[in-house]
């Protein structure tokens, strides 16, 4: 996973193409500034949204970049590759071979050289497979160095995402008009999951963790609000078997329950994370005052977002405002464990990226960013909501780019 640290200026400077030069190269050519500065002989990478960032296909493959050299070897799928990627046709070659690209691109001993690859991701075999391949050469990481560049979205990611959230609404607005109680969560969810995939929801979502396990996205109704499974720090679900114990179970959904939807999309390679708390049929006694208070709290975040503060001091804000407005305990508590340390994340090409907006978090903010501002609160025996948004950091402020109301809605009437 991200680390931190390392952020380099020139990543947060909004790219402005010239003419001859395209998107997919000027990224390349970022990447060897940061090859030349680390005083690398190259790097190998071989994660498929790496890869897709910067050549603009996501078929199996490793992408070789040097300081002033690059390929794409291509494992599977050449024919594709071809026709999607952004690089010129000599720069893209049908080979499987790790080995034979790490011979190809770095011969010889290459005493005291290093050579980046995504070491969060790779494999101890694999890693043993390559380090042979590359004689003498140590291999370092380089996954918190791309996951900088990728932090500051230029405007067709924008668009992407934009994209994502139109996909999102359609599921939200499906739940709306079709939810009934004595709906299973399962049935719901999946009102939900068919409505984002006729909007153009590629099915799917990427988290940058090694056996990461989350069913299609997190849905809870009554009772199991409260029940959050250890495997994100988050409202989970509890899912329909110790398996996956994440997302919606077959629990029967009663008039009068609190629904929580927070099932992401994505669409063209980018997400969109959206949480929304809905009462079926009719409201529950305090919940609306109480989601008013919690709305009031992300407005007041989202209202102060700026680009040169950081993470520590976004996360102070909602934690004071949360204070104010007599939330206290409740606010990102869970009953079965620590409170949530953090009120949001970037999104892009992986549901959850840096920066994180976590308690004493050091990261600033930039134009650029892209990020998920997520709060909840679990009441003590009482009510459970949670809002989410995604937002555009601009040099004027903070964007929504989520487009459900947000509101504590009535769903099914």
């Amino acid at each position: 996973m991200y680390r931190g640290g390392g952020l380099r200026s020139r990543f947060f400077e909004r790219k402005k193409l010239g003419n001859s030069t395209t998107r997919h190269e000027e990224r390349i050519r970022q990447l060897q500034e940061v090859l030349r500065e680390r005083r690398l002989a190259g790097t190998l990478l071989f994660y498929s949204r790496d890869i897709l960032y910067f050549t603009g296909t996501a078929q199996p493959a490793y992408f070789v970049v040097m300081p002033n050299d690059y390929r794409l070897f291509v494992r599977r799928g050449y024919e594709f590759a071809r026709t999607e990627c952004g690089l010129e046709a000599e720069r893209v070659i049908p080979e499987s071979s790790a080995a034979s690209v790490c011979q190809q691109m770095f011969p010889g001993a290459g005493v005291g050289e290093k050579v980046g690859t995504e070491l969060d991701l790779l494999t101890v075999a694999q890693a043993s497979g390559v380090k042979r391949a590359l004689n003498e050469r140590e291999l370092v990481d380089i996954s918190s160095d791309i996951l900088s560049q990728r932090m500051i979205k230029d405007a067709d990611e924008v668009q992407s995402v934009a994209k994502a959230c139109v996909a999102m609404h359609a599921g939200h607005l499906a739940l709306v008009e079709g939810a009934r109680a004595g709906m299973s969560e399962l049935e719901l969810a999946a009102m939900i999951e068919n409505a984002h995939r006729l909007a153009g929801h590629e099915g799917t979502f990427f988290m940058r963790t090694p056996d990461f396990v989350m069913s299609r996205g997190p849905f809870a109704s009554g009772p199991n609000l409260r029940r959050t499974s250890g495997v994100a720090y988050t409202i989970t679900g509890t899912g329909l078997s110790s398996a996956v114990p994440a997302g919606p179970s077959r629990r029967i959904a009663e008039r009068g329950d609190l629904l929580l939807v927070d099932i992401p999309t994505c669409v063209e390679g980018y997400h969109a994370d959206q949480s929304r708390s809905y009462a079926l049929e009719v409201f529950p006694e305090r919940a609306e005052d109480l989601f008013a208070r919690l709305r009031a709290v992300a407005d007041h975040v989202i209202a102060r977002l700026s680009c040169g503060m950081n993470t520590g001091e976004l996360f102070a804000l909602a934690e004071e405002r949360a204070a104010e407005l007599g939330l206290g305990e409740a606010f990102l508590g869970f009953d079965t464990q620590a409170r949530a340390h953090f009120v949001g994340h970037g999104v892009g090409l992986e549901l959850n990226e840096p920066p994180l907006l976590m308690r004493k978090g050091r990261a600033v903010l930039h134009a650029g960013m892209v990020l998920a501002i997520e709060m909840h609160v679990m009441e003590a025996a009482g009510h459970t909501i949670k809002l989410e948004d995604t937002v555009h950091l601009t040099p004027k402020g903070a964007e929504i780019l989520t487009l459900s109301p947000r509101e504590l809605s009535l769903a099914g009437v």
